[in-house]
């Protein structure tokens, strides 16, 4: 069966549930409507190679502090402290989407740590390839949840 849903030749979608979505989302149509833009907080060398992974229209800038991020950006923290993390999510609207990039070999306390500070992802590494999955990702569920609300009514 898997093999003949394989062998379509006709153009597809990339809908969330297609079977042949590209592995490379920088490969993907650019859409409509307001360009994601990942703010960075951290070292700058962790992620150099990111830009390229992302898909057309996706930027990457980089943030001095939490103050200096918008609210619709996805944040991605470059070796980031439990702390720093714990205070992004106070400061910055639930709809924000935090991502922690830690080190290859971090301890699972860590790992933990920023999952329960309130990152929404923590990727170990850095592979550039990788860390934009997890963007993309991210962005995808920072829209699903915009209108996931959307049939309902303050009805009186």
């Amino acid at each position: 069966m898997l093999l003949q849903i394989d062998r379509q030749s006709g153009a597809r979608d990339f809908s969330a549930t297609g079977t042949d979505l590209p592995l490379n989302p920088a490969g993907l149509p650019v859409g409509t409507g307001p360009r994601p833009v990942v703010a960075v907080l951290g070292s700058a060398g962790r992620v150099s190679g990111l830009a390229r992974h992302l898909p057309a229209g996706w930027s990457v800038r980089f943030a001095d502090d939490v103050d200096g991020v918008a609210a619709d950006e996805l944040v991605l923290f470059a070796g980031p402290a439990i702390r720093d993390i714990a205070l992004a999510r106070r400061l910055l609207p639930s709809r924000t989407q935090i991502v922690a990039l830690v080190d290859d070999a971090a301890p699972a306390e860590i790992v933990a740590g920023v999952l329960t500070a309130g990152a929404d992802a923590c990727v170990r590494g850095g592979q550039p390839a990788i860390l934009a999955s997890h963007l993309v990702a991210c962005r995808r569920r920072q829209m699903a949840g915009r209108w996931a609300h959307v049939n309902q009514q303050d009805r009186r």
